[in-house]
């Protein structure tokens, strides 16, 4: 029952995640591989004020959306000027530079979370303490489970509330014909920054319910891989709708975990598992390039 439980967990956290990505693959029609950067620094954010500056999970989980996002606006409003090939990579430079500088910015002579040594580098941050809420610790899973699921239906009905407003539709019809919606006298790059903004928040929803259950956290939660798995969801799930990230969700998420049940060392499980994404992403944009449930084709 608890392995369930943790599955779930694990299962609710990256559904915010492929939610939030939906917004700027989907909707803006924009393929990103920074998103696990924006991931990592929600986490990081609640984890240095949560366990060096003893802040609760709420008001530690909303510095983190509104860092995360600031900095995303940072970086989208030169970056949304590319288009293509040239967006993509500009994306894996903003990738690298999160996590080179998750993974440098130590010093082992200062003390966590000082400017000297906010990250604690390859080492990461261990002990990061558990949500707790209104004077309630949510040490056990079945708790953080609720708290998890809360948390990713809030996250689920504001992206609900977004794509189905005149916003949602403003993005739908940038990605259809941008120079249609220009001609129109919508201003495109300012829709793609908000859009990127709001994704960058709820990735970092996502990186804070991750450093809290795990109570643990290093640079890998920005690493490429992680991102790779994060635009995998989409792309399989399909990008356009709500149905999608969930359904990717579900497939590169819950599947793989059958893999503990046979009998692979976990060196191995670990690289097949990267096999099975890999696979199914071939496989999906050779076959249904709209992915599984999917209303929109990345070409």
């Amino acid at each position: 029952m608890n392995y369930l439980i943790h599955l779930l967990i694990y299962f609710d956290i990256y559904l915010i995640v492929a939610l939030s990505l939906n917004l700027v693959v989907g909707y803006c029609g924009m393929l990103t591989l920074a998103h696990a950067g924006y991931y990592a620094i929600g986490g990081y954010v609640y984890a240095i004020l949560a366990l060096v500056w003893g802040w609760s999970f709420l008001p530690a989980i909303l510095a983190a959306v509104l860092i995360s996002a600031t900095l995303s606006l940072a970086v989208s409003l030169p970056a949304w000027r590319l288009k293509g090939d040239f967006f993509i990579l500009a994306s894996l430079a903003v990738q690298v530079l999160i996590f080179s500088l998750l993974y440098n910015w130590s010093d082992a002579n200062a003390p966590l979370g000082s400017l000297s040594n906010l990250t604690n580098g390859p080492f990461g941050i261990p002990g990061i303490p558990k949500a707790e809420i209104l004077g309630f610790r949510l040490a056990d899973s079945r708790h953080f489970f609720l708290l998890a699921t809360a948390m990713t239906g809030l996250c689920a009905f504001i992206v609900w509330r977004l794509t189905a407003s005149a916003w949602g539709r403003l993005l739908v019809s940038m990605r259809e014909d941008e120079l249609a919606a220009r001609g129109l006298g919508k201003n495109t790059r300012f829709l793609k920054v908000q859009a990127m903004a709001i994704a960058s928040g709820l990735a970092a929803i996502a990186g804070a319910l991750y450093a809290a259950y795990v109570g643990y956290l290093d640079p890998s939660a920005a690493s490429l891989e992680e991102s790779i798995l994060m635009l995998s969801m989409i792309l399989v799930g399909g990008v356009g709708n709500l149905r999608g990230p969930a359904i990717g969700a579900l497939v590169l998420i819950v599947l793989p975990e059958f893999l503990r049940f046979l009998d692979f060392p976990d060196a191995q499980a670990a690289n097949l598992r990267l096999a099975i994404y890999g696979l199914a992403l071939v496989l999906m944009m050779h076959f249904r390039p709209q992915g599984i449930a999917g209303e929109y084709r990345l070409d």
